[in-house]
């Protein structure tokens, strides 16, 4: 089993085609299907079912999906790491949500750069709970979430507090005084997923139970092209809202009988990365 087999089983599993993948990966079709075909050989499994129109991971072959995919992430991480030794003094492997990226850390991160020229980066965007799973898989060194990890081999910190805000577009004139939580119900609400656990199940318990959002999407800085030139309305980390805000793309509603919770961000990092990480957030 190769690197090269690896990617082509990866490759197919994306296609679900062997010439598009044969294509993709610049290579004869046939390579394609021996390729394949000696990985089902060595691990004695099935990984596709083929008929005449269509190809399709079996029930093995996902699962053995997941493990290729580990292995490509591993193997590229390591010699990116190999290959930075010799350039950097430091090769830092940096994981963040979306939201607390834009908000908070690129900033801090640019700073970092600035006054660090001898380190080298990696950041990865990501759902907060993938995050914690390449943090633990050590596919990452430190992970900026919604989500605390409590393990003894891993520092989880506090990073920064956020208040929640109701926006809409600049141009919806409705509710300039202020909006009551029976008339955000009666509204096009678009759900954002964020803050997955405390935060995002205060915001639904908002509305009547197995009520239907318009939109649901669990990374709220995708939801903003829903919003503007739209009268639709959602909540947003403060901080991030106040980008679009002094742009005048979108406006804030103020809240009338109800409040909203503060949302955590956590830094969480393994105990060899302490040093580094605080100097990158104390960056200033």
């Amino acid at each position: 089993m190769d690197i090269e087999s690896l990617n082509t089983f990866l490759t197919l599993a994306e296609t679900k085609s062997f010439t598009k993948t044969a294509n993709q990966l610049f290579v004869a079709q046939s390579t394609v299907t021996n390729r394949i075909n000696e990985l089902e050989k060595e691990l004695k499994l099935s990984l596709f079912s083929r008929t005449n129109r269509s190809v399709k991971l079996t029930l093995e072959g996902e699962r053995f999906r997941v493990y290729a995919q580990k292995v490509i992430d591993l193997t590229e991480n390591t010699l990116a790491d190999i290959t930075a030794e010799h350039r950097f003094e430091n090769h830092i492997r940096i994981g963040s949500a979306d939201s607390i990226y834009e908000g908070h850390l690129a900033p801090e991160i640019k700073k970092y750069r600035d006054k660090h020229p001898e380190n080298s980066l990696k950041i990865t965007i990501g759902l907060s709970n993938h995050l914690l799973e390449q943090l633990q898989e050590d596919m990452l060194d430190a992970a900026f979430v919604y989500i605390p990890l409590k393990k003894s081999s891993f520092i989880s910190e506090l990073y920064k507090q956020d208040k929640l805000v109701l926006v809409t577009d600049i141009n919806n004139k409705k509710y300039r005084r202020g909006i009551t939580q029976q008339q955000l119900i009666e509204e096009n609400y678009l759900m954002c997923n964020f803050a997955l656990q405390d935060v995002g199940q205060y915001i639904r318990k908002l509305f009547p139970r197995f009520h239907q959002f318009e939109l649901e999407i669990d990374d709220c800085m995708k939801i903003v092209p829903y919003l503007i030139g739209k009268n639709n309305y959602t909540f947003l980390p403060k901080d991030m809202a106040d980008t679009y805000i002094k742009d005048k793309k979108l406006r804030e509603i103020p809240l009338l009988d109800f409040e909203t919770p503060v949302i955590n961000s956590y830094i969480i990092y393994k105990d060899s990365m302490k040093d580094i990480i605080l100097q990158m957030i104390q960056s200033h």
